[in-house]
């Protein structure tokens, strides 16, 4: 399962939540480039990449299955699954417990979420608005 990683979890999370709360936009973006977003749904959804918007599986492709706000995969159809406000695995939803992962290179980076109390989240149109051009 992806989130059974002990003590480096626990030291990459808050330092993802640093980075989020403090650090300007290039270090946030620097720091997920390349990532890959999961469902916490008992399937693992893969849900895209956090990569430019020329890449097919980018969640900043407007084009791609993962970033189109048309497309039944994307987290930025407000009618999909996982960009419905109400669904329980959607990052759009700010009172979830179990938001998308997100992994670098097999380690937890944080979770993406509106939750504004949830340490180690970032919202997806935070991440969006600084890190769609500088990607």
């Amino acid at each position: 399962m992806i989130l059974k990683r002990g003590g480096v979890l626990k030291v990459r999370v808050l330092f993802f939540a640093l980075v989020v709360n403090l650090a300007h936009g290039n270090e946030l973006c620097t720091l997920v480039k390349g990532a890959k977003i999961f469902a916490q749904d008992s399937r693992q959804t893969y849900l895209g990449d956090i990569s430019n918007g020329y890449q097919s599986k980018s969640i900043f492709n407007d084009f791609g299955t993962y970033g189109n706000e048309f497309s039944s995969e994307s987290i930025w159809n407000e009618f999909s699954k996982f960009g419905n406000e109400f669904n329980p695995y959607s990052p759009f939803n700010e009172y979830l417990s179990a938001p998308p992962v997100i992994i670098k290179n097999g380690e937890l980076l944080g979770f993406l979420s509106t939750n504004e109390n949830m340490k180690g989240a970032v919202s997806p149109s935070v991440l969006k608005a600084y890190c769609e051009e500088k990607l």
